[in-house]
C-alpha cells in the first residue's frame, strides 16, 4: 500500500476544517497509508516582519520539514510557483510513483509565509492548488480531498465525475 504523508506547518483551527480533514483521512485508509504531520510555525515577534526575519523563520521551518519527510519519500511542495494539475493528473502521478517501486510521497504545505526556497528546490514536484489564494488550513482540506479523489480514480470507485 502506498504511503502518503502530508507535512503541514501549523494546526487546524476551525471545527469544520478539522471535521473535513478527519473524514477524508478516514476514507483514505481504504486506499493508502495516509498520515498528517503537523509542525509548529516559527514565531516572528516583529509586528511588521522584515524580509530577513521571515527568511530566518522559513529556514527553521525547512529544517523541521526535512526532518519530518519519511525516508525515501518524494517531496511534493505546494507553492504558488508550482504547476496546476487536474485530479486525473494527480491520480496518474500516484500510479506512476506506485509502479516505480518507490511510491512514497510527502506533500508539504508551508506556513502563512510560504516555504523556504530550499524546500522548493528539493521537491521533485511543485504543485499550485489554484491561481486563487486559500488559507493554508483550507489548502490542507482541499489537498486531502484531492488525494482521496486521486485514489478513487485509480481504484475505479465511483466518486470522481
Amino acid at each position: 500500500m502506498q504511503n502518503i504523508t502530508l507535512i503541514v506547518i501549523g494546526k487546524l483551527g476551525q471545527a469544520f476544517l478539522q471535521d473535513g480533514c478527519a473524514e477524508y483521512t478516514k476514507r483514505l485508509s481504504a486506499f493508502c497509508n495516509f498520515k498528517v504531520l503537523e509542525l509548529s510555525e516559527e514565531l516572528i515577534r516583529e509586528k511588521n516582519a522584515s524580509e530577513a526575519a521571515i527568511a530566518k523563520a522559513l529556514a527553521k521551518e525547512a529544517e523541521k520539514i526535512f526532518a519530518a519527510v519519511p525516508k525515501g519519500a518524494e517531496i511534493c511542495a505546494l507553492c504558488i510557483e508550482g504547476k496546476p494539475i487536474s485530479s486525473e493528473e494527480m491520480a496518474a502521478y500516484f500510479s506512476e510513483k506506485a509502479l516505480s517501486g518507490n511510491g512514497d510521497i510527502a506533500f508539504v504545505i508551508g506556513s502563512s509565509h510560504g516555504l523556504d526556497p530550499s524546500v522548493k528546490q528539493r521537491a521533485a514536484k511543485r504543485i499550485s492548488m489554484s491561481r486563487m489564494t486559500f488559507t493554508h488550513q483550507m489548502a490542507r482540506l482541499l489537498l486531502t480531498e484531492q488525494i482521496y479523489r486521486a485514489c478513487t480514480i485509480n481504484a475505479g470507485v465511483k466518486y470522481h465525475k
